[in-house]
């Protein structure tokens, strides 16, 4: 008698498929292992979800599988019920949501089974070795270092972004040789856990909230509040030691690539256990190593960005999110999941505790405390000598202006530089200008693709739209009139190094954004430079701003804010909020005392006197309760739809046809459908309609009984639509 089985496709239609299981595969078929399947015209790689005796299809109609993968389920029950769940939150197929789930290379059909570790360490020579021989030699003493009495495996070297070039060297010396090994699964950390550095001493709030942490069993998220500098990092090595010497795994999730080489040194430093780094910098089999290390348990340390929430642990002990408010965390490509509502999620599924993390809780996680649902533990002390920075607001009203910078900010610069410190400078705008405008008829050259102005890129030569990837040589004319009097309007990151250089010839400048660190490791190694004092004045985009430990900086300026304090998204004073938090968390860290200047148009602006007066914690729940005033998330609860289409009529009626399904209800908010307030993008006409509700649940049980629907509308194929839960951004 024939079986069948229910295979999840990564298709984004909303159903699974039946196939006839042949008699030639003898080995019993379990839900969650991967088989190959002809769909279409095409072989697919899906994995199993149920298997019965019957199929309600006709019998032509039923293909058989072409071959099984895996001899048990990639996913162990907890995660593969997360999965579950996460397809139905965020109206997915299974299968999308599961190809989410594990690696790449899983993905093309490789082996999920151990092969073999590559990894570095000191040869008989190299152990001999002095560290003070390679003083001349920083990088190379890095190496030596992190190799003293342990190894390193290709992807942990890799991940660390170690100079190759030092590696090269002490090759050719042959104090490090390479070497194979099988993997053998080697779980000796749990027999006996190895600690490097001695663990600080903890301040009496820290230890209250590791105290606490400690104490509690099983599922607990906590949020764990601490101010910028007040030692969060200490708190998380404290609870891991713990869960290590319980023998459990902890996963440890940061909101970026930039911020995971600082972790990573910084747990190995303090623990001498195997470390598996998952992140999209990584080949595909660096991915598909680490995962396996983790599911196998060797890993004891699990350090990943958002997609490293699904890696399997063999045995769970503890989730941890740093930086929990950044919207990093929120996928806004394929399926749009929030790795933080996931993680909240699968820790409840494995019955294990998660904290969250933060000098800026976002609402979400606030309401959550506040209400009673997360544990809150608060550190408002700084740790060590540090103490809080002084803030202040420069007003460039009627001000003249140099490059972005009033002179009251280059004499505040000049002093702190006299001093021997170091002087961080944020604009949050990449490129040389933001537009490219005609002097002599003001036209502004705008992206033919989009309703956004091209971004100048000088050292590029080009101009560039930031939303599409639209680039051109910088033209030598004006496209309106033919005047070649061309100028940049405003000023990006790119710009304001200029200036600077100029005007403080004698204190080495560096810029940190998108351009200059998309070469690989190019960002660790400016921020060696910083932490070494070889760079004095940092120019940097939101990169400066996340978790960099910078204890020479003493002055941190934020330049053209304004925009932040106007804008249409619900969401911008707690964005304005969080980042002018962030940024001027950089300054004073360590024993220096810190100053932090806003450079402003708006100096008497409400919101903005309202954070610097009673700082984020004040700030962020009067923003709560001006969100329960205006029946806004997190209080209610949203979905977006957006809509694009070659002509804008197509992408109005669908989401008009959608309104009208969804039908008029008094618990139901229906807005739109309008413009997006990036009305074209890359040649589409966008449009949204905003879906919000009080009761969850009524969201929930409205669209499935929607979507059905609307799949069939002939509109459906002629547009490009998604639906975004909980959406994070409204452009």
């Amino acid at each position: 008698m024939s079986q069948f089985a229910e295979i999840a496709l990564p298709v984004p239609l909303r159903q699974n498929f039946s196939y006839r299981i042949p008699e030639s595969i003898t080995t019993p078929l379990q839900p969650g292992v991967r088989v190959e399947v002809q769909f279409g015209p095409q072989k697919l790689i899906g994995l199993v979800t149920n298997i019965s005796d019957s199929c309600d299809l006709p019998p032509q109609k039923i293909r058989n599988l072409l071959r099984v993968l895996d001899d048990e389920p990639l996913l162990d029950a907890p995660l593969y019920k997360l999965t579950e769940w996460a397809a139905r939150y965020y109206f997915c197929s299974h299968g999308m949501m599961l190809s989410q789930a594990i690696p790449v290379a899983l993905r093309k059909g490789a082996s999920a089974q151990p092969e073999f570790i590559r990894y570095y360490a000191l040869t008989d020579k190299g152990e001999q070795a002095e560290l003070t021989s390679l003083n001349r030699a920083p990088a190379q003493k890095k190496i030596l270092e992190l190799l003293k009495g342990s190894e390193l495996t290709v992807e942990e070297f890799q991940a660390l972004e170690l100079s190759a070039s030092g590696l090269k060297a002490l090759r050719e010396r042959d104090w490090i040789g390479i070497y194979e090994r099988p993997i053998t699964t080697d779980i000796s950390w749990r027999d006996e856990l190895k600690m490097g550095e001695t663990p600080h001493q903890l301040n009496k709030q820290q230890a209250v909230a590791v105290a606490t942490l400690n104490h509690q069993q099983g599922y607990h998220c906590s949020l764990l509040e601490g101010v910028t500098g007040s030692g969060k990092t200490e708190v998380y090595l404290a609870l891991i030691e713990t869960m290590l010497r319980a023998g459990k795994q902890a996963l440890v999730l940061v909101p970026e690539i930039g911020l995971t080489p600082q972790t990573i040194n910084r747990f190995k430093h303090r623990f001498q256990v195997p470390i598996a780094v998952l992140h999209s910098g990584l080949t595909d089999k660096q991915r598909l190593d680490a995962w396996r290390q983790a599911r196998s348990g060797e890993a004891a340390i699990i350090i990943g960005t958002r997609s490293a929430l699904f890696t399997p642990m063999r045995w769970p002990g503890v989730i941890i999110l740093d930086e929990e408010h950044d919207s990093s965390f929120k996928q806004q490509e394929s399926v749009g999941y929030h790795a933080r509502d996931l993680a909240v999620m699968r820790g409840h599924l494995e019955d294990i505790p998660v904290v969250l993390g933060s000098a800026t809780p976002s609402l979400e996680s606030l309401h959550n405390a506040l209400s009673g649902r997360y544990h809150h533990l608060q550190l408002n002390e700084r740790a060590g000598n540090a103490v809080k920075a002084r803030q202040g607001v420069i007003d460039i009203r009627n001000q003249p202006l140099r490059g972005g910078v009033s002179q009251a900010l280059f004499n505040e610069m000049r002093l702190h530089l006299q001093a021997g410190n170091q002087v961080l400078l944020f604009l949050n705008r990449r490129g040389f200008a933001p537009a490219l405008m005609c002097h002599e008829c003001g036209y502004l050259h705008e992206c033919d693709r989009c309703d956004a102005f091209f971004t100048v890129h000088q050292s590029l030569g080009e101009i560039r739209c930031h939303h599409c990837g639209n680039q051109y040589a910088i033209p030598r004319q004006c496209h309106n009139c033919g005047s070649t009097m061309l100028q940049g309007q405003g000023i990006g990151t790119e710009q304001l190094e200029g200036i600077l250089t100029k005007e403080f010839p004698e204190y080495p400048v560096v810029r940190i954004d998108r351009d200059t660190t998309s070469r690989k490791g190019s960002l660790e190694q400016q921020l060696n430079a910083i932490q070494r004092g070889s760079f004095r004045i940092l120019v940097g985009t939101q990169m400066l701003a996340k978790g960099h430990h910078f204890p020479d900086v003493t002055l941190v300026a934020l330049l053209d804010v304004d925009g932040a304090l106007f804008s249409a998204d619900f969401r911008a004073p707690e964005r304005f909020g969080q980042l002018y938090t962030q940024v001027a968390g950089r300054a004073g860290r360590a024993s220096k005392p810190g100053t932090v200047l806003l450079q402003t148009h708006q100096g008497d602006n409400p919101l903005l006197q309202d954070l610097l007066q009673r700082g984020y914690g004040e700030f962020a729940r009067s923003q709560l309760e001006e969100r329960r005033m205006a029946l806004l998330p997190p209080v209610w609860h949203m979905v977006l739809i957006r809509a694009e289409a070659h002509h804008a009529a197509d992408a109005e009626q669908f989401l008009r046809d959608f309104a009208e399904q969804l039908g008029q209800h008094e618990q139901l908010e229906l807005i739109g459908p309008m413009p997006a307030p990036l009305d074209r993008k890359a040649g589409f006409h966008r449009r949204h309609l905003l879906v919000q509700a009080a009761d969850r649940r009524l969201l929930q049980q409205r669209f499935e009984q929607v979507l059905p629907i609307i799949e069939q509308q002939p509109l459906a194929r002629r547009c490009r639509w998604t639906i975004d839960r909980d959406p994070q951004d409204l452009l």
